[in-house]
């Protein structure tokens, strides 16, 4: 099977993570707590941690915010990005404070000295930046210039910001160009990988709600991935933070990009049918949620796709009436009645994911 060729981007560290190259495309999330509640935010981060996120970010709106990120920063594993608009002082606090990345729009915190003082408490303290370029916040002489939001105006606006970093000897960043409109994030990106070589963290922005939001997010994320375009992402969801997490890694998944986690294989059921698939999917997603090994496990409702599909898994089941046959690596295992699947998938799952660690 032919695997995706990445396209060639130049590396950059934020925190412990390396994100561009040839490391892995990094999952990142957000808080929505008060980042002056440093209990709550780091019990979120905590989450995000559980299911797998690689990169967080919290919102800097105040002083108080970014010092506080002095202490959200000593308790949780994983780097945080702080989250700056407006106000340069911010992001120099947060450099000083233990943020690992600033994301920061270069063109609305001031001119070029602003710029410059920022750019150095980033050198100063080992901070990356993340240019971060949103179709509903464009600069208003783009806004004449093309008449509306575009994709070429984004992507005039993430290199001339680009410029403005590199103009201060500082190429320790990524870039994003996201849009709230999924054609458009496409294009934008498409245009500015062949721009330039930084690494690109890929979004679509106000997704929407879970089912509407991962769709979104699915078919923007996912075509630029297909072409090998994107170094780290974040699935924007209205939801809890941990689903966001969870979406960006059943992308990857689906793409071959990067495994983390249980991938259940299950057929959208018939008649044919020997037990309720639905309801065991259910059950087995909730049961197996906190396994963190790449295992693959096949569900299917009778004999017409079941062995096939089993035999490219770890585990699976085919229905049989109550007499339905487990498999393992794809040869039969045992059989078992209805009432025992759940308990003997998630027995031999569990005991995999064990001798893995």
């Amino acid at each position: 099977m032919d695997k995706i060729k990445r396209r060639k981007s130049r590396q950059i560290r934020v925190g412990n993570v390396l994100v561009g190259g040839d490391s892995p495309i990094s999952v990142q999330s957000m808080t929505n707590t008060p980042t002056t509640d440093v209990k709550a935010t780091v019990e979120q981060i905590k989450r995000q941690e559980r299911v797998g996120c690689d990169i967080t970010r919290c919102s800097c709106p105040d002083r108080d915010s970014a010092l506080a990120l002095k202490e959200i920063t000593r308790q949780v594993n994983i780097p945080v990005v702080a989250d700056i608009h407006f106000d340069y002082r911010l992001g120099i606090l947060a450099a000083e404070n233990g943020a690992a990345c600033l994301r920061i729009n270069p063109g609305n915190i001031g001119g070029a000295d602003r710029v410059k003082t920022v750019v150095q408490a980033a050198k100063d303290y080992g901070c990356s930046i993340r240019i971060g370029v949103n179709g509903g916040s464009l600069d208003k002489k783009l806004l004449e210039k093309y008449g509306e939001p575009c994709a070429d105006a984004l992507v005039e606006s993430a290199l001339e910001q680009a410029k403005m970093l590199e103009d201060n000897d500082f190429r320790e960043f990524k870039i994003s160009v996201k849009s709230s409109n999924t054609l458009m994030m496409i294009d934008a990106y498409k245009k500015l990988a062949e721009k330039c070589d930084y690494p690109l963290h890929l979004g679509v922005t106000e997704a929407g709600g879970l089912r509407a939001g991962t769709v979104k997010s699915a078919m923007g994320i996912g075509a630029l991935l297909m072409e090998g375009i994107g170094d780290t992402l974040r699935v924007s969801l209205t939801a809890d933070v941990e689903e966001e997490v969870k979406t960006g890694y059943e992308i990857l998944k689906a793409l071959d990009l990067r495994h983390r986690g249980v991938r259940i294989i299950s057929c959208p059921t018939c008649a044919r049918r020997g037990y309720d698939v639905q309801k065991t999917v259910e059950e087995l997603e909730k049961r197996l949620s906190h396994i963190a090994a790449p295992i693959t496990l096949a569900v299917m409702g009778c004999v017409v796709n079941g062995p096939g599909e089993a035999s490219h898994s770890d585990f699976g089941v085919c229905g049989g009436h109550d007499d339905n046959m487990l498999f393992v690596k794809g040869k039969p295992y045992k059989k078992v009645k209805d009432e025992n699947i759940v308990d003997e998938l998630v027995n031999l799952v569990e005991a995999k994911a064990k001798e893995e660690k």
